[in-house]
């Protein structure tokens, strides 16, 4: 365990908890995340209590530690200092209790969704961004669900309308967001290449796909195919070289990539492809994820017929929150990390 945070001891009277804390932006995660102890959220009008299980890590818990690149503090995260306690988004666990004004959940019911500083014991969660926990999972595997499974469905399905016999490329697909496309463009039928490093190519085989390309020695431009859609989670690559590898009539689908721009960020590629779309053949965009119940109900349906399963990679205790982050920026992740709340 890392000498950084040390664990906290919890009450038994619930009224503190064990959390995870941040007090000021910062890029690197030992730098600025603790562990400590805060009083337990008193539940308000429309919010749902959850005992958080387990949370999990990904790009955009960097994103939210960091303030970068700037519109996130402009998206509400805070101006000059973090407004949430931590960065945590994920979360699977059992409700705690319901505020005035929630209906359809209940003490004791399992659910995952997104929350408010989740790297914690408990956490607040509006109901439009909860569903009931997949049976058959854990919760650590139910925690690297919502948001990169969101933005997966959200680009293979909604916006890359992804359907049988279409040939489907996917960068970054040894990620979260792209394990889960890979397994998603499969089930809606989809001839899959995933792109992704040597150590990674046996993983992105085995959730499915039917053919992968090592970046680190090939170009997926080199062999002269062409796709009808492609969902670009990567993002190391110009929008001229993809639109080269797309059909006249493809889509591509801009859901990552990102450069050290304090500014953008790497999001000028995403504005230059919605700029370029209206004048050319091909469909250029890229959309941002929403967080809701009915896109992880579908998830669940589709995690309850075996056609797609959460692909974690390591889990880590709460203590470990800042060593999760750090695993993540490494590049090291096959899939997701979880953060395990639970003694």
């Amino acid at each position: 365990m890392s000498d950084l945070i040390r664990p906290a001891a919890t009450t038994n009277s619930a009224t503190t908890m064990a959390t995870i804390l941040q007090d000021r932006y910062g890029a690197q995660p030992e730098d600025v995340l603790r562990i400590g102890q805060r009083p337990v959220p008193a539940v308000g009008t429309g919010e749902v209590l959850v005992r958080v299980e387990a949370s999990s890590v990904d790009r955009g818990t960097w994103h939210i530690m960091s303030g970068l690149p700037y519109p996130v503090r402009l998206a509400g995260f805070g101006l000059r200092q973090p407004k949430a306690a931590n960065p945590g988004r994920n979360l699977a666990g059992t409700v705690a209790a319901v505020g005035a004004g929630v209906t359809g959940f209940a003490p004791g019911d399992e659910v995952y969704g997104s929350g408010t500083a989740t790297f914690a014991e408990y956490a607040l969660a509006r109901p439009a961004r909860l569903a009931r926990k997949p049976v058959g999972l854990s919760f650590a595997q139910a925690a690297v669900v919502p948001i990169s499974g969101l933005t997966a469905l959200q680009a293979v399905r909604d916006n890359g309308r992804v359907r049988s016999g279409q040939r489907v490329l996917i960068t970054g697909a040894a990620g979260g967001a792209g394990t889960f496309a890979v397994q998603l463009a499969k089930a809606f039928g989809a001839e899959v290449t995933a792109v992704a490093s040597t150590a990674k190519l046996d993983a992105v085989r085995g959730i499915g796909a039917d053919h992968v390309i090592d970046y680190t020695c090939q170009d997926f431009l080199g062999d002269g195919r062409r796709y009808d859609v492609i969902i670009d989670i990567a993002g190391n690559r110009g929008l001229s070289d993809l639109r080269r590898a797309l059909t006249p009539q493809g889509r591509l689908v801009i859901a990552g990539g990102e450069t050290s721009g304090k500014l953008l960020g790497g999001t000028d590629r995403q504005l230059r492809a919605q700029l370029l779309s209206p004048f050319v053949s091909q469909k250029l965009g890229t959309f941002i994820a929403s967080e809701n119940a009915d896109g992880l109900e579908d998830l669940s349906e589709l995690i309850g017929s075996g056609k797609v399963a959460p692909v974690l990679d390591h889990t880590y205790p709460l203590a470990d929150t800042a060593a999760a982050v750090r695993h993540l920026l490494d590049g090291r992740t096959i899939g997701k990390l979880a953060v395990s709340v639970a003694a």
